[in-house]
């Protein structure tokens, strides 16, 4: 049964089929033997054209042709009635093995078509009708999964882009009002509060943007041979005097003999830039980000670790999702507007490489490590 499982449809059909094929002749094969030889044996005592036909004696005085004729007719009616039991036995396993593929596609499309009204929590079992189909109902779970999580995320980054929205909104229409009213008057100060108020909604839509483009056809590449150290360096150029500012360490590692990889320069210093941006922001005065460049198997390895706040298991999986901020406490100006690491997932998936985090857990700090194929020689 275990082999029988792992089978595809193909050979599950070529089974059935060979299956209906030998029930039709030992069916064929009993009934003639028995029905064959009762009906024989009825019409030899019941006599023929040639003679008496009751005895052994008679049977030997018979003519040739009367003992053929007699023999064909009882085969004929063996025969008939052989064929007409297989056919219904055929006919039988045909709607049995039809039923069974079409209840497992019945379930199938109850499924979809509850996940199509929006019930994505619905999932299918392996019908056991093979490989593919088994195959099937586990890519169709997965696919409800991922419609489950992209609309948790949909709501959550809702959520979050109107929680960043209600502050700014809410402190422009206070002092307007105020303003009208006669309440609170056009100083230099409630001027600059209200511009301030104005850049973060700005801030906010250039990040929407920024990750709209980054995950769409917006982020086309200009793709030129680099040198990962010279990636790496610049990146630790860009930001070495933000780290100064933060008491930060920033220390770069290039191992030797790196091969070129093919990249849009100004979309790898975003990526980077990003990643180093979040480290610095999470690192208290006194730790250390390290910039490391090292031989991957899948091409090159670009890594950046940090010795700050780390990041606790039930948040790894979610860091590059929009919006996904692992402390909701912190607000834009203490903890980014959560777009940066989303940036950096799709800029990284558009080169072809891919991105992961890493942290032994909370106050252990953490590590990013993105990975890109090596230029063609």
């Amino acid at each position: 049964m275990h082999w029988l499982r792992e089978r595809g449809l193909a050979t599950r059909m070529m089974l059935s089929f060979s299956l209906v094929i030998a029930v039709i002749g030992v069916t064929v094969w009993l009934v003639a033997r028995s029905v064959g030889q009762v009906d024989f044996q009825r019409r030899m005592m019941g006599g023929g054209r040639g003679g008496d036909m009751s005895g052994m004696g008679g049977m030997m005085d018979t003519a040739a042709e009367d003992l053929d004729e007699v023999y064909r007719a009882s085969s004929g009616t063996a025969l008939a009635v052989a064929l007409g039991i297989a056919a219904v036995l055929a006919v039988l396993l045909s709607v049995l093995l039809a039923r069974r593929v079409s209840r497992s596609l019945g379930k199938l499309e109850d499924a979809a078509h509850r996940v199509a009204d929006g019930d994505f929590a619905s999932r299918v079992e392996a019908p056991g009708m093979g490989r593919e189909f088994d195959e099937l109902a586990e890519s169709f779970n997965r696919m409800s999964e991922r419609l489950a999580e992209s609309e948790q995320l949909r709501q959550r980054m809702i959520g979050d882009v109107a929680h960043e929205l209600r502050t700014p909104i809410a402190t422009l229409t206070g002092y307007l009002e105020a303003l009208e009213d006669g309440v609170a008057e056009l100083t230099p100060e409630t001027v600059a509060m209200l511009r301030a108020q104005g850049a973060r909604l700005t801030r906010l839509s250039e990040d929407l943007s920024a990750v709209s483009r980054a995950e769409g056809s917006g982020a086309r590449l200009s793709r030129e041979r680099r040198d990962p150290a010279d990636l790496l360096r610049l990146a630790r150029a860009t930001a070495r005097e933000r780290a100064g500012g933060a008491g930060v360490s920033l220390e770069l590692a290039v191992a030797d003999g790196l091969p070129p990889v093919m990249v849009d320069p100004e979309r790898i210093a975003q990526v980077l830039g990003n990643l180093v941006d979040n480290a610095l922001r999470h690192t208290p005065s006194g730790g250390t980000v390290t910039l490391t460049a090292r031989p991957d198997d899948a091409g090159v390895a670009f890594v950046v670790a940090d010795t700050g706040a780390g990041i606790a298991p039930e948040h790894l999986p979610h860091v590059f999702e929009r919006f996904y901020r692992a402390d909701t406490a912190r607000d834009r100006a203490s903890g980014g507007s959560g777009v940066g690491l989303a940036i950096v997932s799709a800029l990284v998936a558009a080169h072809g490489g891919m991105v992961r985090a890493e942290s032994a857990g909370l106050g252990r700090g953490a590590t990013f490590t993105v990975t890109l194929p090596a230029a063609p020689a």
